[in-house]
């Protein structure tokens, strides 16, 4: 393996430049800010985990994940998503914490990957849990908040798609009882949206020509709350009963919500089967061929850390919404003074800078450069000035709307408009 050089950085991974962290920041803040209003407090944990309490909880195959050793020989991980993190605080720094709780996050993760280009192994994500709530006005609340944040982040047109896991278990259990390896084989190929595979798959099992039109049917139902009552006539079978209810209690919460015309109801979106016990989600934006949010119930997690309670929430991409929208897109356009003084005239220079910088407010943001240089360069400064002739002025790569020079006892100026 040779050496990498002094300027290479490992694959999967990326730097930013202040055009983009100024614009992630914007999404950050503008997401956490909606997921305040509706009542989630925002948590931190550490970047590092014990392999055998959060890694092994953790939605990511192990393969992925990214192992290390401390010095006494312990495996620990980079963490790999929020959800079990939070899980572990639910259930021991928040254990005499009245259910529910509303906890939000914004948080780089990190998953090992194929050396291969276009693939990130350190990613953004900004999310939210609630914990201790089982109903379907729950799993509601959160499809509304994640609605709530992509717009908040700047994202206009999506679609979120819901499913979930009950009813697809419930329909293969009755097509296909006691056929776990079959049932789990079709759910994979439903999971990486493989619907040929799918169909193949049918076609080399025993079943009915009835029940395999019916199965292959499923792929074909997307849509309304309609969905819910085609889906109601396709099978008997309690747990898929009970999961297509859910579906349509949330159908009407989101409708109170008004949020509706976002929202299709999708029953082959199951999520990560081993990892989702119920409703789960994603949202596709129209411009992006990857889901930029998706979230589920997962009631099974917070018993692996001794505090059984269900929970649901949801991740917002960030990263990917980043590349959606451009890093400099809706970028808040703010006046850029430069400051130029001498010896003399750095007292009342540099007073100028913290009383412009002490002014600014939210809605009027000011950047302010100072710069020392020598007595030659008022003319200098000037004559930049006068070559702008109202626009923009330009100085050492920079572009700024103000001028302001403080050289000996007097001040100029010069503005760009």
């Amino acid at each position: 393996m040779s050496k990498p050089k002094v300027f290479e950085k490992p694959i999967g991974v990326k730097d930013y430049l202040p055009h983009a962290v100024s614009k992630l920041r914007q999404i950050e803040n503008q997401v956490l800010a909606c997921m305040s209003s509706w009542g989630y407090e925002q948590i931190m944990t550490p970047t590092m985990e014990y392999y055998d309490t959060v890694g092994v909880a953790s939605s990511t195959s192990d393969q992925k994940l990214f192992k290390l050793l401390n010095n006494r020989g312990t495996t620990l991980v980079l963490r790999s998503d929020m959800t079990a993190p939070i899980a572990r605080v639910v259930a021991s720094v928040l254990k005499d914490v009245q259910f529910p709780i509303r906890l939000s996050y914004h948080s780089n993760v990190f998953r090992a990957i194929e050396e291969e280009a276009g693939r990130e192994a350190e990613f953004f994500q900004t999310g939210v849990e609630l914990v201790g709530d089982a109903s379907a006005e729950a799993d509601a609340e959160v499809v509304a908040l994640a609605i709530a944040s992509l717009q908040a982040a700047g994202v206009s047109r999506f679609k979120i798609a819901i499913g979930h896991v009950g009813f697809l278990n419930g329909l293969f259990e009755e097509a296909l009882p006691g056929q776990l390896e079959a049932q789990e084989e079709l759910k994979a190929y439903l999971l990486g949206r493989d619907y040929v595979g799918y169909r193949e798959c049918l076609r080399g099992l025993t079943l009915s020509e009835q029940m395999r039109l019916e199965l292959e049917g499923i792929i074909r139902l997307r849509g309304g709350q309609e969905i819910c009552d085609q889906a109601m006539a396709l099978s008997l079978d309690a747990t898929a009963q009970a999961s297509i209810k859910h579906l349509c209690e949330m159908w009407d919460v989101l409708a109170a919500y008004g949020v509706q015309e976002h929202v299709l109801i999708d029953l082959t979106m199951i999520g990560d089967f081993k990892y989702y016990t119920g409703m789960t989600f994603e949202g596709y934006a129209a411009d992006l061929g990857f889901p930029v949010a998706s979230g589920g119930r997962y009631d099974n997690l917070l018993q692996q850390f001794g505090r059984p309670a269900p929970a649901t929430g949801f991740a917002i991409k960030t990263t990917r919404i980043l590349e959606l929208i451009g890093a400099a897109a809706g970028e808040q356009a703010a006046e850029r003074i430069l400051i130029g003084y001498d010896a003399e005239g750095r007292q009342a220079a540099l007073a100028k800078a913290s009383e412009l910088r002490g002014a600014a407010t939210a809605d009027e943001a000011v950047i302010v450069v100072t710069e020392r240089m020598d007595s030659s360069a008022e003319q200098k400064m000037q004559d930049v000035v006068n070559a702008a002739d109202g626009g923009p002025l330009q100085y050492k790569g920079a572009t700024f709307t103000k001028l302001l020079t403080y050289f000996g006892s007097g001040v100029r100026g010069g503005a760009a408009k």
